[in-house]
């Protein structure tokens, strides 16, 4: 928790901070290697903006429903918000500033003109008929049509949105607006301006910056195994990936349970048996069911933790055997579990790294939008893979140079990016 009087905005209960609460002692790690910007460190503990909406929408048996909608933008001193949209039924406005937070942090990181932003609704999509998700969808970014724009706040999917639902947002936006205007959110699909390689970037990225961390650490990729948390977008591309290059997918878990075989679990068996409706994870052919508590004692070289957060806890971390562990969701791993898995030697990939594919070519994708041309996907994916190389290097030489943990690194770098900006603009009037 911050130590600091002005830290904690007054619309949060101080006894349930919930992610907000991890953020902040994040960010109260690297303030000691700030020097002389730790000064506008409250810059880094406030939003500057939160908007919370109603949502009202009219059920199909022609019920009226409210909804509960947020939309944080973190920091915006480096360019406009850019973030998620999540539709879950556990959204809360401290998650959704946690997020944005480190979306902030992760755009810093990678060098992108882009400040933090998120947003989500308090929903349980899997409820909703077609109908009703697209009538929500398009209320509540109406409702947030104040605070978004293509050089204001760009919205991009997340957990439970996808190409569909960016369609929508566009839509609405353009409607609203009185033009068409792709380029206010991206992560939509092909034929509205999307980008070719959006779809696989989180989970292809995560493989590209496990790959460089390997390189440094003398492991062999080939037969490599992995064990994996989630798979929807981000775990299903990752597991592809590091299939293709020869790694071992040895566990897999999902809301439906825990999968496990020592010899390897085929992705895009996997991923085919799921999308044809043919069962769940666990009735997948040629795997053993085991219980989920198990999963975290699954022996592998890297663990990717591809779901939501505080998923690797003080109660979890320390039967963890990987050496790696990549983190394809946004905040997995609590600062008291990472304490222990840096004291038994593993190292952490952080979020603001291993999950910085999406925001990439997302860059990419709002890029091609303003200037109305697109790129290959082989360009895409060259693209993606200098990105994150490239700001892998950085933060792996600052730990090295500095002895520190690699989220403490890109903390540092992306920063003091972020407070640089804030001090050279000045504060206004």
């Amino acid at each position: 928790m911050s130590s600091s009087p002005n830290a904690l905005p007054s619309y949060l209960n101080p006894d349930d901070l919930g992610p907000w609460a991890t953020y902040l002692e994040q960010v109260d790690r690297v303030l000691p290697h700030l020097g002389r910007l730790s000064v506008w460190a409250d810059t880094l503990r406030r939003p500057k903006r939160a908007l919370i909406v109603d949502v009202p929408i009219h059920m199909d048996d022609g019920t009226v429903h409210h909804f509960e909608g947020y939309r944080v933008q973190h920091n915006v001193s480096r360019g406009p918000g850019k973030g998620g949209v999540r539709y879950h039924p556990g959204v809360t406005l401290s998650e959704v500033m946690a997020l944005a937070g480190w979306m902030t942090v992760k755009n810093a990181a990678l060098n992108l003109p882009y400040g933090g932003a998120k947003g989500g609704i308090r929903v349980d999509p899997g409820q909703l008929s077609l109908s009703e998700l697209e009538r929500i969808t398009r209320r509540y970014t109406s409702e947030i049509g104040i605070i978004i724009g293509p050089d204001r706040d760009i919205p991009a999917p997340d957990v439970n949105t996808n190409e569909r639902v960016m369609a929508w947002m566009m839509d609405t936006y353009s409607m609203n607006v009185g033009a068409t205007s792709p380029g206010v959110v991206t992560g939509k699909p092909l034929t509205l301006g999307g980008s070719l390689g959006r779809r696989d970037a989180t989970g292809r990225g995560c493989f590209v910056v496990a790959r460089e961390a390997m390189r440094r650490l003398g492991m062999e990729l080939k037969g490599a195994r992995v064990a994996l948390q989630g798979f929807g977008n981000v775990g299903n591309a990752a597991a592809r990936v590091f299939h293709d290059h020869g790694a071992r997918i040895v566990a897999i878990q999902d809301v439906a349970g825990t999968i496990y075989n020592p010899a390897g679990i085929d992705p895009h068996a996997l991923g085919k048996f799921l999308a044809a409706g043919r069962g769940t994870l666990l009735d997948f052919p040629g795997i053993e069911s085991i219980d989920p508590a198990k999963f975290w004692e699954v022996a592998c070289e890297i663990l990717l933790p591809a779901a939501l957060e505080n998923q690797i806890t003080a109660e979890n971390a320390g039967r963890i055997r990987a050496r790696l562990i990549v983190e394809g969701a946004n905040g997995p791993t609590t600062p008291q579990a990472e304490d222990i898995l840096l004291a038994h030697g593993a190292i952490i990939l952080p979020d603001v790294l291993a999950n910085a594919g999406g925001v990439t070519v997302s860059y990419f994708e709002w890029v091609q939008n303003a200037s109305s041309f697109f790129w290959t996907e082989a360009d895409i994916n060259a693209r993606l893979d200098r990105a994150l190389s490239e700001a892998f290097r950085a933060i792996w030489d600052l730990a090295q140079e500095r002895k520190l943990p690699l989220r403490t690194a890109a903390f540092v770098i992306a920063c003091t990016r972020v407070l640089e900006a804030r001090e050279l603009r000045g504060l206004y009037p």
